[in-house]
Formats: structure tokens, C-alpha cells, sequence
């Protein structure tokens, strides 16, 4: 049998493209809320940054993380789900690589 190939998804702060389980995932519920998704497996749009905090700043200047969730992300909305990816960056040790290439 062949081997799987490990889905692929691309970053929306750098746009490098990154093994499924290495990258932070954030989806737009069907009822249009935004949250960080630690499981990755969550009912809705997705849409992906490496676990880099530089990254997600990115995302969130540039309204990426934004247009490819098909949503307008309030400043509020920013500040939780900046204290969602710290949150989550910590409980993993992600910080360590914060200063590599994604």
C-alpha cells in the first residue's frame, strides 16, 4: 500500500505551506463566531498560521486571517483571539522556535 501524503496547509501571516499538525488553525462557527481551534477538526471555515506569534500579527495587519475566513474581525475579536494563540503557544512550549523560520 502506499503511504498517506500528510495534508498540507498554507500559512495566511508568511504563506509558507506546513504539515497539517504543525500549524494553528482558526474557524468561523456556522453561526459566524471566531475562535482559535486546538483540535483542528471544528465545524466551520477554517484558516491557518504557523505557531508563530510574528505570524498571526501578520495575519491580523495584513486582514488576511480576516478575508480568508470570510468575516470582519472586530478589535475585540483580535485581542481574544491574540490571548487564545499566546494561551495556546505557551501550553504547547511553541515559544521556544519564536525566533526560527517558520
Amino acid at each position: 500500500m502506499r503511504a498517506r501524503k500528510p495534508p498540507i496547509r498554507t500559512c495566511t501571516g508568511c504563506g509558507n505551506a506546513t504539515d497539517k499538525r504543525d500549524i494553528v488553525r482558526f474557524v468561523r462557527t456556522p453561526e459566524g463566531d471566531v475562535h482559535l481551534d486546538a483540535t483542528g477538526k471544528a465545524v466551520g471555515r477554517g484558516a491557518y498560521t504557523c505557531a508563530r506569534l510574528e505570524c498571526f500579527e501578520t495575519a491580523i495587519r495584513k486582514r488576511k486571517l480576516a478575508s480568508a475566513l470570510r468575516v470582519n474581525l472586530k478589535e475585540d475579536d483580535t485581542d481574544r483571539l491574540r490571548a487564545e494563540f499566546e494561551t495556546l503557544l505557551q501550553d504547547t512550549g511553541a515559544l521556544a522556535h519564536k525566533d526560527g523560520d517558520c
